[in-house]
């Protein structure tokens, strides 16, 4: 018994990577300056709306009359979606945001975004539009989207990111700007 136990961790223990050449900085656990910035539980978002903000480019989720918790915006000239989630976070810090729901489980990379002034970092994701990753925001049902550290949103289903989405790929499409695609014949002189 004593011999399948040890076995047991001595193969559990060859499943774990070496350790990276990148490695992070160590931090004292007991040091109240140190280590991320974790939220102790995820946002009540009960009574949260989508509502615009700042232009028909850019939708924001939240309670009425208090700072968003997240922002869709179509940036560019249809070049970009950025998603935005205003949590703080370190400095450079980099992550995954999870989406599940409206039949997809989704990974996408967010990264930390300065906001100048000492005003601190918030998680921001820019993507394609036509990045397909991005239909689990199109669907009218709800939707969890998590980055660690972040929390977890619960976001009740609404068409109002799926209309800014496919705006946005509408926008940015090669037939919306007037521009011949690789791929079309230019039309005649």
């Amino acid at each position: 018994m004593k011999r399948t136990a040890i076995l047991a961790l001595v193969a559990l223990a060859a499943c774990r990577p070496p350790a990276s050449d990148r490695y992070v900085e160590r931090i004292a656990l007991d040091d109240p300056r140190g280590g991320p910035k974790v939220l102790p539980r995820s946002p009540d978002t009960d009574g949260a709306i989508w509502a615009s903000s700042g232009g028909p480019r850019r939708i924001v989720f939240g309670h009425p009359g208090k700072p968003p918790l997240l922002a869709i915006e179509c940036a560019g000239n249809g070049e970009r979606i950025e998603v935005t989630r205003f949590a703080a976070t370190d400095p450079h810090a980099k992550g995954m945001m999870a989406l599940i729901g409206n039949g997809h489980v989704e990974r996408l990379k967010v990264d930390a975004l300065d906001l100048g002034g000492n005003r601190g970092w918030l998680w921001q994701g820019r993507f394609r539009p036509g990045d397909t990753r991005l239909d689990a925001l199109t669907g009218a049902r709800k939707l969890e989207l998590t980055i660690p550290g972040a929390g977890t949103l619960a976001l009740p289903g609404s068409p109002r990111p799926g209309e800014l989405i496919e705006r946005c790929r509408r926008l940015g499409s090669p037939e919306a700007s007037g521009q011949p695609s690789a791929g079309s014949p230019r039309p005649p002189a």
